[in-house]
């Protein structure tokens, strides 16, 4: 793993999923196959595979106070989404804590949030989150350990993250799991171990094909097609409907 230290000239950006995001690291540890955020290489001009480098945004905290209070200014304040182009849990940040920093400016500003990932390392930052208007949605892809390492060996366990949402749950944090993207599961499993722990699913199909040679060679192309992700749509749907559990589809 490289990583290297560097100074963001920016880090509040806007965002066509909330108003705007913040992403506190560039590179993620996780090497998820199917990434899409690993298009940024092309403009940040890395040349180690995804997965093999971090960047560590050192002054990220100090930039967000100062973008805060100018956009708090000029009355432009807005959700932020943490983070759309990394993990912001992701290993290094135990030792940085550039997330849990930017956290206490967002806590500090009074601005609503919102936090994606895949790591129970955010239950460190419990202290911070009940005491914010934040939103915690934990990524699960599938409730099949196998098919996970296949995809995306080097995150944490699916039960690791739902325990995470359950405590986050209990917390009185708002909590959301996004099922995205849908890999091969067993959805009356899935949702039985989800039910109770979340506030609302999000659901959205695999839209990238930087996988695609790995469902060719595990022989899960029936994964990818029309005809399974629909019966998996209306599987769920129906379960979630029977459940009273709220949801939205993405596809």
């Amino acid at each position: 793993m490289i990583i290297r230290e560097i100074k963001a000239k920016t880090i509040l950006s806007k965002s066509k999923i909330m108003d705007y995001t913040i992403n506190p690291y560039v590179g993620c540890e996780h090497a998820c196959s199917y990434c899409y955020a690993r298009f940024i290489k092309r403009f940040t001009k890395h040349k180690e595979p995804w997965g093999d480098f971090v960047d560590v945004k050192i002054n990220a905290p100090e930039l967000l106070r100062k973008e805060l209070e100018k956009k708090g200014r000029k009355k432009q304040r807005g959700i932020i989404w943490i983070s759309g182009l990394c993990d912001c849990y992701q290993p290094i940040e135990k030792d940085y804590e550039i997330t849990r920093r930017c956290l206490k400016e967002i806590a500090a500003a009074k601005w609503p949030c919102a936090i994606q990932t895949k790591s129970p390392l955010v239950l460190r930052d419990i202290d911070l989150l009940k005491n914010m208007d934040a939103e915690v949605c934990l990524t699960i892809t599938t409730d099949n350990e196998d098919v996970k390492m296949i995809f995306e060996a080097k995150t944490p366990t699916i039960d690791e993250r739902i325990e995470a949402l359950e405590k986050l749950h209990k917390e009185g944090i708002k909590t959301r799991a996004m099922l995205a993207p849908l890999l091969p599961f067993d959805a009356k499993e899935l949702v039985k171990k989800l039910k109770g722990k979340v506030d609302s699913i999000i659901v959205d199909k695999m839209n990238y094909h930087y996988a695609d040679w790995l469902y060719k060679k595990h022989k899960l192309e029936y994964a990818l097609q029309d005809k399974w992700l629909g019966e998996k749509k209306k599987e769920l749907i129906d379960i979630f409907k029977k459940e009273r559990i709220c949801f939205e589809f993405l596809f």
